[in-house]
């Protein structure tokens, strides 16, 4: 008596599965994308995750690792090609060094502002730019992140005025090539040194300054253990929010558009929160007691350029591009 009931159970559940196995892979279970940053959970930036966390919750479950929690500071690019990591918020230093013609677009005194910056991602110079990133080092970058236009901040006290000044003072840099020649275009002396390490760094000794957006400075303390910041305004920092192109290629042309959008979202977002607080911050300095002041900024600007034009990374750039940035409105 129990045969037929078991056949026509058995009939079902073979349904069941079969029907299962012609769904898609998104359908049947919600993928878990892992994301990882160098900044803290006070960043802009974090918040800015959490907007992008619940605007895609419905297709993909975020876990955010912050403070190189999951990958130290640098390695992120790396993990994303190996498809151990599925997004990261990637330097374009990291890009450059596979990619050498990226390093014009970590030259210092580049971008004049935030706008400059999302304008040139847009246009087609962007575009360009973004698929050789795909192209060679397959991953995709969905948008720039700015999180603030660079600042030196000192320990000492001692005046700067143009970038003779900062001859021999130990600024600390993150490591890389990249990185050390920005450092140098403005005067200094660079010194790399891990982002979570400058606090100690600035205050044993090690380091005689650092160089971040106020942001930067007022989420990580630096202003406990720095006398001024001198606002040399040489290089409008920022990372690439990028996925993993396995996930990206993954995704249906629907989902993909749904996806960039809540990124879009975002970063305008994030970039709006940066403008606001960088204002906010250098008056808040200068009630604490530290000195904040303007250098000749015309100074700088000469002497970088002279520096980059001279490297071998200018070598690399792709002809006429920084002509055409220069010219964008």
């Amino acid at each position: 008596m129990n045969t037929p009931f078991n056949r026509r159970c058995a009939l079902q559940a073979g349904a069941a599965l079969a029907a299962a196995s012609v769904m898609p892979t998104w359908a049947q279970a919600q993928p878990t994308l892992r994301f990882a940053a160098v900044f803290s959970d006070k960043d802009i930036r974090a918040d800015m995750m959490k907007m992008f966390a619940k605007d895609i919750e419905a297709d993909f479950k975020l876990e955010v690792f912050l403070n190189s929690t999951l990958f130290r500071q640098g390695t992120e690019l790396v993990a994303l090609q190996r498809d151990n990591l599925e997004m990261g918020n990637i330097g374009p230093q990291d890009i450059s060094k596979q990619i050498p013609a990226w390093s014009l677009l970590t030259s210092a005194y580049l971008f004049r502002d935030a706008n400059h910056l999302t304008n040139f991602f847009a246009s087609d110079m962007g575009v360009q730019m973004k698929k050789m990133v795909e192209d060679q080092l397959k991953v995709k970058i969905l948008g720039p992140t700015f999180f603030g236009t660079r600042q030196v901040g000192l320990k000492s006290k001692k005046k700067i005025n143009v970038p003779a000044d900062l001859a021999g003072v130990k600024l600390r840099m993150p490591p890389g090539d990249s990185w050390q020649l920005l450092g140098r275009s403005i005067g200094a002396n660079p010194t790399p040194m891990a982002y979570a390490e400058t606090y100690t760094g600035l205050q044993t000794g090690a380091i005689d300054g650092q160089d971040n957006p106020l942001p930067n400075v007022q989420n990580m303390k630096f202003y406990e253990v720095m006398s001024q910041i001198v606002l040399t305004s040489h290089l409008v920092g920022y990372d690439l929010l990028t996925v993993n192109m396995k996930v990206w290629q993954g995704m249906s042309p629907a989902r993909q558009q749904a996806f960039q959008a809540a990124a879009d979202k975002a970063i305008a977002w994030s970039t709006a929160e940066h403008l606001k607080r960088e204002k906010e911050l250098a008056d808040g300095f200068r009630s604490q007691g530290l000195e904040v002041y303007a250098p000749n900024i015309a100074a700088f600007r000469e002497h970088a350029q002279k520096v980059y034009l001279a490297s071998d990374e200018a070598k690399q750039w792709p002809a006429g591009m920084l002509d055409k940035i220069n010219a964008m409105k």
